[in-house]
């Protein structure tokens, strides 16, 4: 079974974040959604361990300095429960790698939104963009992937309702 707490890494550079599209694999919750990059805890992993692995694999980066920004609680819908750490970075060091989980492109922080990201991500990048300090965030999506609700430190946040 696999670990239920994951890393998360946006990489910044010159006003943009790096994002992974996840196009590779035909098993992947993610699959055709944007997000950063990460994964999970290995056995007796740090969080911080764990960052600084996922990203150099997924990217071929050595990080220089990142921030914890965030834990995530992600409830799938479909009995999984995720524990994310949620880091940014904007030192590293090396050359790019190919990813074999996704292709790596450097989007502009004012599209990201535009992209086919879940739900709950646009709330955490409000919170990355608005330098929010250190915060917990629980998203509860039902089977099919749509946002159910957001509590953010505990208090209720009001969803958008969509549109047709």
């Amino acid at each position: 079974m696999r670990s239920p707490l994951t890393t998360l890494c946006y990489l910044e550079r010159d006003g943009k974040y790096l994002m992974m599209h996840r196009v590779k694999k035909e098993k992947d919750i993610n699959k055709d959604k944007w997000v950063g990059v990460g994964g999970h805890f290995e056995y007796e992993e740090s969080p911080e361990e764990c960052l600084l692995r996922e990203v150099k694999e997924e990217t071929g980066y050595t990080l220089t300095s990142w921030s914890f920004r965030g834990i995530v609680t992600f409830v799938s819908g479909k009995g999984l429960t995720e524990y994310m750490c949620l880091y940014t970075a904007d030192g590293f060091e090396g050359e790019p790698s190919v990813c074999e989980e996704g292709e790596l492109v450097w989007i502009d922080k004012e599209e990201v939104l535009k992209l086919n990201i879940w739900e709950g991500d646009k709330i955490f990048f409000r919170l990355l963009n608005e330098n929010t300090p250190f915060f917990s965030l629980k998203l509860a999506y039902d089977r099919e992937g749509t946002l159910l609700s957001a509590v953010l430190n505990g208090n209720p946040l009001p969803l958008q309702k969509p549109s047709f």
